[in-house]
């Protein structure tokens, strides 16, 4: 029936511009890394994406929507906290971090460990199920981060400290898909981003200084580029994952970001003239491997 395909077709149009748009942040980041810190980029980001997902919000309240309508119970803010520290606020940082020594598409390959520690933690914590495979899929991913820290880029660069700040990124983006999914159930995803932004802004504010007298200065190229951060990978792109996430489980959605990677290695190479080292590379593809081989067996149930 129609409603039927629109159920199955709207969640993978929502993944599929979440995964583009966040595979656009990796080399957006990179390239505005080299005028803002990496607290200022994500302060700057955040504000922009909390504007515009509160204007979305007004909005819709003003089209008749009941005010309260999407909003978390007081018994979720312990888990919206928990996404917005460390999702919209250690993973930015994190990762801005470390796109200053590693490349956008090193970055997003170290990035992309995250579904294995997702199927792990949804597993114990949600009820989707557990495999042993996942076990010799954290190896072989582990190996693929120590080849990526081991690396060099030409034209960008990998070293270790680098590699472990992505990591962290990729271990706050797991608790928080984790703490997030529940969080769906009754309240609407604009309404769960909005306020994990908002989070993710306040333990952000201590950039504040920096950022304004940065931005005094900064060349318009790089104003644009941290709106378009704000308004697209973060507004747009974190509301169709919440879209999604509520309509999949946790460790099988996160596979679909698989296809990051790749698009970002093809951006970084147009846009920034930067490819991951060879040995990155196959790093790399160790880590997808990795992630592959944990997912192998049978799909776990999602949770109820």
């Amino acid at each position: 029936s129609a409603p039927s395909r629109r159920a199955a077709v709207l969640p993978a149009i929502a993944i599929l511009v979440t995964v583009v748009l966040w595979a656009s942040a990796f080399v957006a980041i990179r390239r505005v890394g080299r005028d803002l810190s990496a607290g200022e980029l994500s302060l700057g980001r955040l504000l922009v994406g909390r504007a515009v997902l509160g204007a979305l919000i007004l909005n819709r309240q003003a089209r008749g929507g009941p005010a309260a309508a999407g909003w978390p119970a007081r018994s979720a803010w312990p888990r919206l906290v928990t996404c917005g520290v460390l999702w919209f606020g250690l993973y930015n940082v994190a990762l801005n971090s470390g796109e200053r020594h590693v490349d956008a598409g090193t970055a997003a390959m170290l990035v992309n460990i995250g579904p294995i520690l997702v199927a792990v933690l949804a597993g114990v914590a949600l009820g989707e199920g557990f495999s042993r495979a996942l076990a010799g899929g954290l190896l072989v991913s582990f190996a693929g981060v120590v080849v990526i820290g081991l690396s060099g880029s030409p034209g960008g660069s990998a070293d270790a400290w680098g590699s472990l700040l992505c990591v962290v990124a990729a271990v706050a983006y797991a608790i928080s898909v984790v703490a997030q999914k529940p969080l769906l159930r009754d309240a609407s995803a604009l309404h769960v981003t909005w306020l994990a932004c908002t989070i993710g802004a306040v333990v952000c504010l201590p950039y504040a200084p920096g950022l304004v007298s940065a931005l005094a200065t900064a060349h318009a190229r790089t104003v644009l580029l941290v709106v378009y951060l704000g308004a697209m990978p973060t507004a747009l792109a974190f509301t169709t994952w919440a879209y999604a996430l509520a309509r999949s489980s946790a460790g099988r959605l996160g596979t679909t970001t698989y296809l990051v990677p790749p698009i970002t290695i093809v951006l970084g190479w147009a846009l920034l003239g930067e490819v991951p080292a060879l040995s990155a590379f196959g790093g790399g593809v160790l880590c997808l491997a990795g992630v592959a081989l944990a997912r192998r067996t049978r799909e776990p149930a999602a949770a109820p």
